[in-house]
């Protein structure tokens, strides 16, 4: 009777590691199977990554449930002190469990998804993969002037969307107002200069024009937003030194530089070939001439 109960009870253990084991295996083939069929269905890029990792999340649950069910007679006595012990480690991974329901929240109320330029956690970039803890996003700016790449991939916890605002660049509306000032010369042909300005922005920023009034009525119908045009516009102000104009425009928002690159150099073409009726203006000093001071020496 002494050999017979470790005996029972070693292939009893034993017996269950192989019905986990075989479990896994199962639960396995059945995702790659769903991977490899439903996949292949999905088109669309963003839609494929989110199927994939939902199918895997769910393969990771069914099998942290198989296990449970499988050794469940064990659990029955350690139900008082699993509720102590998880207390203490809800508390001690509150960090974590706020990154899931972050990755959650963002998984079903979208604030941003794979390829979006954000702001996340202080960090601008275009998000490059969504886990469940982190997303990791491909950084822009910091010692690289404008929306370019520096180089640094960056991992943010997901629990950043309770904590900071999440800033999209392309979500519903994948454009962006910008400007650019010109300094214009007083005596200048006021009126050619604005012509020169308008004409530069419909040929090279005109073609957004009419995409983005489209997705901006869209915008409109989806929220509580008033009308705006999306339409290139020049406004001008004077001050001390010079007429100040600046041309408003929509733009991509991965163009934003390129863009105002293709602007400043069709403008500067144009007013230097306006045979000097418009002239850029630069700041100015006016030195004041210093007082004549007579001396009278005596002997």
């Amino acid at each position: 009777m002494k050999e017979y109960l470790p005996a029972c009870a070693l292939n009893e253990t034993i017996s269950k590691i192989a019905m986990v084991i075989i479990g896994i295996m199962i639960i396995w083939m059945i995702i790659k199977t769903i991977n490899f069929r439903l996949l292949g269905k999905i088109k669309e890029g963003d839609n494929r990554y989110k199927a994939k990792k939902m199918i895997n999340f769910i393969g990771y649950f069914l099998i942290l449930m198989m296990i449970t069910i499988v050794y469940s007679d064990k659990l029955g006595g350690l139900t008082m002190a699993l509720g102590v012990a998880g207390a203490g480690i809800a508390f001690a991974l509150q960090e974590v469990i706020a990154s899931v329901a972050g990755w959650l929240a963002n998984m079903f109320g979208g604030f941003y998804k794979i390829g979006d330029r954000v702001q996340l956690g202080g960090i601008k970039g275009d998000v490059i993969d969504i886990g469940v803890l982190r997303s990791t996003i491909m950084e822009t700016g910091q010692w690289v002037d404008g929306d370019l790449y520096n180089g640094r991939i960056v991992r943010i916890a997901n629990s950043f969307v309770f904590k900071e605002p999440v800033f999209n660049y392309s979500g519903d509306f994948p454009f962006l107002w910008d400007e650019i000032k010109l300094p214009i010369m007083f005596g200048s042909d006021y009126d050619l200069a604005r012509s020169i300005i308008l004409s530069a922005a419909k040929s090279i920023v005109g073609e957004y024009t009419s995409t983005s009034q489209k997705k901006w009525e869209y915008m409109v119908s989806k929220y509580m937003i008033e009308h705006a045009s999306t339409e290139p516009m020049v406004t001008v102000m004077v001050n001390d030194n010079w007429v100040e104009y600046t041309l408003r425009y929509t733009v991509d928002y991965k163009k934003r530089r390129t863009t105002k690159d293709r602007l400043y150099t069709s403008i500067l073409k144009d007013v230097e070939g306006s045979n000097g009726l418009v002239k850029f203006a630069s700041a100015t000093f006016h030195l004041v001439e210093a007082p004549q001071f007579k001396v009278k020496i005596e002997n």
